[in-house]
């Protein structure tokens, strides 16, 4: 049973556990009918704001009916529609971490561009709150699209999307789905639905696994009893001396100056517990062999997590798919390792499928 216990921990805990500058609401719609949403209005991001690019909070819903919280950027004196993009991640971050500083980088080199809180997490809506779901993230993606799509400086033609993480699975769920998503990119991504339910290196047995949904239900009986739902546990903080390596990578964004963030549930309590009920059962990528649309999976070499997007990627087809693995990074470097992330293969492959 403490084996157990362990992978529950690391699998719930740590993941189940990117106008003016000033700050603007641009809303989807002013249906009365979307939750109205709490936007902070000051620059609360682990990252400076930019010069090159003007910003504003958006807000939008998906077919879901929950609202979702982004910050948009937009290149400083653009014409045009311009090609789009749409940002998310790493499981358990919020748009003010990793996936905002995607995002206002792509903005400088000429995209429209989100970084959205998925649903339930961040300034986004939905209850109960730090719940997880391989369909209902899938959809925010989507959703992303959507809005995008509403927009008169948007090409409705050319949008894509990144995916941080475990937001880098679900970016390829969505592109399988989605066909108006015509470029992809999966960064140091991880397959959630694996993870939760093979545990780390495909670990786990049927018997392990068994018990940890039994594990797992029961905290939902007393989730029921109490009205309540219990929180997995964000990262790990102190680190305890025998630490593995990964767990270090991640208290080193999550944990310290470098990428605290007090809305990041990795940074404090983490997911619901039980999240991890829905990624065990439903399989992410099982269609990934049939995107037609351009796929590029980015991943360190030294990355724990680097066999989720190599395997990921054997699963596609076509020319327009790339790997490209990046020599000594590990996981967590592609976070936010401007030095390290390639944002000149980034443009060039959305320059080149975003046309």
């Amino acid at each position: 049973m403490k084996k157990i216990a362990i992978i529950a921990l690391l699998v719930s805990g740590i993941f189940t556990s990117c106008v003016n500058n000033k700050t603007t609401d641009n809303s989807q719609t002013n249906d009365k009918s979307m939750e109205q949403l709490e936007l902070t209005t000051e620059w609360d991001k682990v990252f400076p704001q930019s010069d090159k690019v003007n910003h504003s909070k958006v807000t939008f819903r998906n077919r879901y009916g929950i609202t979702l919280a982004a910050d948009m950027y937009v290149p400083k004196n653009a014409n045009g529609k311009l090609a789009a993009i749409a940002v998310s991640g790493p499981f358990g971050a919020v748009k003010e971490q990793s996936s905002g500083l995607y995002a206002q980088i792509m903005a400088e080199r000429g995209f429209l561009t989100i970084a959205f809180d998925p649903s339930y997490t961040g300034e986004s809506g939905g209850e109960p709150r730090y719940v997880a779901s391989p369909d209902i993230n899938t959809e925010d993606f989507s959703a992303a699209v959507d809005f995008l799509t509403t927009l008169d400086n948007v090409d409705a033609e050319r949008i894509g999307i990144i995916g941080v993480c475990g937001w880098g699975g679900l970016a390829i769920n969505a592109a399988a789905m989605d066909t108006r998503i015509k470029a992809t990119v999966a960064s140091t991504m991880y397959n959630m639905s694996r993870v939760n339910a093979n545990g780390y290196n495909d670990s786990m047995d049927e018997d392990i696994r068994y018990a940890l949904r039994e594990q797992l239900n029961a905290q939902r009986t007393v989730d029921a009893k109490n009205g309540t739902y219990a929180s997995a546990g964000g990262v790990i903080d102190p680190l305890p001396d025998d630490a593995p390596w990964f767990v270090k990578d991640y208290h080193s964004y999550y944990k310290t100056d470098r990428g605290y963030h007090k809305r990041s549930l990795n940074s404090n309590n983490g997911w619901n517990v039980t999240s991890s009920l829905s990624f065990i059962n439903m399989p992410q990528l099982s269609y990934a062999g049939e995107i037609r649309n351009a796929v590029l999976i980015i991943h360190g070499e030294k990355a724990h997590s680097r066999y989720f997007g190599e395997d990921a990627f054997k699963k596609l087809k076509g020319d327009n798919k790339k790997l490209m693995i990046i020599p000594g990074a590990s996981h967590v470097d592609l976070y936010d390792r401007t030095d390290i992330i390639p944002f000149d293969k980034l443009e060039a492959f959305f320059k080149e499928y975003l046309k």
